[in-house]
């Protein structure tokens, strides 16, 4: 058993939180690429609510628009241990930071994708 899973409950479930807003928190400030989602998710999901489409059509649209913000933070959290292990250049260090930015071109190409399919019917 590990001594940082020692809470239960309704603590564990705050401590959850807080961790959670913590890495929101250092997403946004240190990472721009997430910024930018953010801006794109602030632009896009209001837009959607302005068309005349169904319920499940919307909401595909939406799931879609914060998928992309998972992905980008499981794609920063994959960089900042691939650097705290270590900054020297190294292949297998290359192909987790640049897998992690494909999953990212993915989850944009998914974007357009299920918009341009929901708008162009």
């Amino acid at each position: 058993m590990s001594p940082f899973k020692g809470k239960s409950g309704v603590r564990r479930i705050l401590n959850a939180a807080g961790y959670s807003v913590a890495g929101l928190r250092a997403a946004f400030i240190g990472e721009a690429a997430f910024r930018q989602l953010l801006l794109l998710n602030a632009i896009l999901i209001p837009i959607s609510f302005l068309l005349d489409i169904s319920r499940a059509e919307h909401a595909l649209m939406v799931a879609v628009c914060l998928l992309s913000l998972i992905i980008e933070l499981f794609n920063s959290a994959i960089e900042a241990t691939v650097d705290r292990i270590s900054l020297d250049k190294h292949p297998l260090s290359k192909n987790a930071k640049d897998m992690g930015s494909a999953a990212q071109m993915v989850g944009m190409t998914m974007i357009a994708a299920v918009w341009s399919i929901i708008l162009l019917g």
